[in-house]
């Protein structure tokens, strides 16, 4: 996820909202949320799949970036 920084604020790539107003989930959340475990939260960072930044030692994972994850991964069962 490209940050560009501006004068006064910091503002994530073209379109979305300033970094400020974005809530971010730790990965320990981001398990939570998605009912898996924290590895395979790790392993989505890792594999690109999930968009984080890194806070030290830690990740952090825009709250956004977990449902459009989720809502794209969706796979419907069609009815015969």
């Amino acid at each position: 996820m490209p940050v560009m920084h501006g004068r006064s604020r910091c503002v994530m790539a073209a379109g979305e909202r300033p970094l400020s107003e974005v809530q971010f989930l730790t990965v320990a959340e981001v398990a939570s949320v998605m009912r898996v475990s924290k590895m395979t939260v790790y392993r989505l960072v890792h594999n690109g799949h999930l968009p984080a930044i890194r806070v030290g030692r830690s990740f952090r994972v825009p709250e956004n970036a977990v449902h459009e994850y989720l809502r794209e991964s969706y796979v419907g069962v069609e009815s015969a």
